[in-house]
């Protein structure tokens, strides 16, 4: 039997002839929950059928494909477009259809009006996924219940149709389990930003900006603009959290969010001062939320736990510990769960994640390092390192790391589209060599390390010019590595 809310969300889509754009994960997670919930779904894609096989498969059998050329007209007759992150949304076909009156949002926006529970946001160039998953473990050891989903890997809207069931002409939500739910915590990037129209989280947070994606946007404007647009529609009642040390955020705040009057309020977290949100000051993690009665039980600056107790090391992920910690305490998280996960979590795979180590040398996999502030991220933490970068340029500033390459990098390996580029910004500062792929990357940085040196694979790049994506980048990384190590 449906639920009022379910019935309402049903009709909303019922009988609408909605085209999705894009058949990744995102467009068959939209694709499938909209013919769920009634709607006569059509799926585009530019790429030829052939190379689209296995997205097809994935689809319910409702669903219409259209490839290639054969989707011109299908845009200016369609009641709504969908679009995953990986689509311009500025493309003439999505122009046009605008300009004919039809709403075209994103797959972000599509999962918010279906299930309107409480949003946990997070966004910023780099950090997001570790933010992302570390605030839905505190959510879930305070007792919360939680979903995680978004640009860390699994899309929403495919989470989300994972929860429901269909029973012949109707359709239920399996156990209750998206309106019993606390929190959904999504790591939301620029690309998804760009699209929204309604997105409102109740805690947003903006991590770092640094230079990314200027393959896609004109300029750095651009994508600050983009991911602006996570408080876009946030109310008083709602919370933005800050990387107070970004000056790029201390800029966004001073000239947007100030003179708005009627915006969230802010937090802010710290490595180098006193702040309303949390802090670190001399080895220890402090919490400053009393003034804003949010833990009014608490004194101000309360000690959270020293930053050795922190598992995942590194002063990026110190940043990303004082982030998820704020985000989870404003949603209620008590201070032990907090605690807790940061005294146990891991860290991620394919994000400064330990190989192995041969004759001394450690061997470390970064392949998420996808541009210049990560890559600069997981230099500031090492020392004697041979780097290997490479792969699909994202219009990123290599220059920008000239210091850190001269002062850390014993050996720059270069591979890849972007290994000629990367060479001329920086192949004066160390010894470098350009390599034809992984493996001969691997055996090189062997052959030109000593003991108590770090292999670092930190592209600075995407990976689509040699790989699927970052993680079969890393797992190609990695295997290389275990060959070397094999007798």
């Amino acid at each position: 039997m449906l639920m009022e809310k379910d019935k309402d969300m049903t009709d909303t889509f019922k009988d609408m002839n909605i085209l999705v754009v894009g058949l990744a994960r995102s467009g068959i997670g939209a694709a499938n929950l909209l013919s769920a919930l009634g709607a006569r779904v059509t799926v585009t894609d530019s790429k030829p059928r052939d190379l689209l096989q296995d997205g097809i498969r994935r689809l319910a059998p409702s669903v219409r494909v259209i490839t290639g050329r054969d989707a011109r007209g299908i845009f200016d007759e369609s009641g709504m477009i969908v679009i995953s992150p990986g689509v311009p949304a500025d493309i003439s076909p999505l122009s046009r259809a605008r300009d004919k009156g039809v709403p075209v949002i994103g797959e972000l926006e599509l999962a918010w009006r279906v299930i309107q529970r409480p949003f946990i946001a997070v966004t910023g160039t780099n950090g997001k996924s570790t933010v992302t998953t570390l605030v839905g473990l505190m959510l879930k050891e305070s007792g919360f219940s939680a979903v995680t989903g978004g640009n860390i890997g699994n899309a929403l809207t495919e989470e989300i149709y994972s929860g429901f069931r269909v029973h012949g002409s109707g359709f239920t939500v399996q156990g209750s389990r998206f309106r019993a739910l606390d929190y959904i915590v999504a790591e939301v990037s620029s690309f998804q930003l760009e699209s929204i129209e309604t997105f409102r989280p109740k805690i947003a947070a903006i991590l770092n900006i640094t230079p990314d994606h200027l393959d896609r946007y004109s300029g750095m404007e651009d994508y600050i603009n983009a991911k602006a647009r996570i408080f876009e529609n946030q109310a008083p009642e709602d919370s933005l959290i800050l990387n107070a040390d970004d000056p790029e955020l201390r800029r966004l705040e001073s000239e947007r969010l100030r003179a708005r009057g009627r915006g969230p309020r802010i937090f802010h977290f710290s490595r180098q001062g006193e702040v309303e949100g949390v802090y670190c000051k001399d080895g220890v993690l402090y919490c400053n939320l009393h003034d804003k009665g949010v833990l009014p039980y608490a004194p101000a600056g309360f000690p959270l736990l020293g930053i050795d107790e922190i598992r995942i090391k590194g002063t990026h992920n110190l940043e990303n510990a004082m982030a998820a910690s704020l985000c989870a305490l404003l949603a209620g998280c008590s201070q032990e769960a907090v605690r807790e996960v940061l005294k146990r979590f891991p860290g991620l795979e394919h994000r400064l994640e330990p190989v192995g180590e041969i004759n001394g040398v450690r061997f470390i996999n970064d392949s998420k390092g996808t541009n210049t502030g990560a890559v600069a991220g997981s230099l500031k933490g090492l020392e004697n390192v041979i780097l290997i970068m490479g792969g699909t340029d994202k219009g990123g500033d290599f220059s920008s790391l000239r210091e850190l390459v001269r002062t850390k990098v014993k050996c720059l390996i270069l591979m890849g589209e972007a290994g000629e580029k990367i060479f001329r910004a920086l192949g004066g500062e160390t010894e470098t060599h350009m390599v034809a792929g992984l493996a001969e990357a691997v055996e090189l940085s062997l052959s030109r390390a000593s003991s108590g040196d770090v292999v670092l694979l930190s592209p600075g790049c995407a990976s689509f010019d040699m790989f699927e994506d970052f993680a079969d980048r890393g797992r190609k990384f990695k295997e290389a590595v275990k060959g070397v190590m094999e007798p």
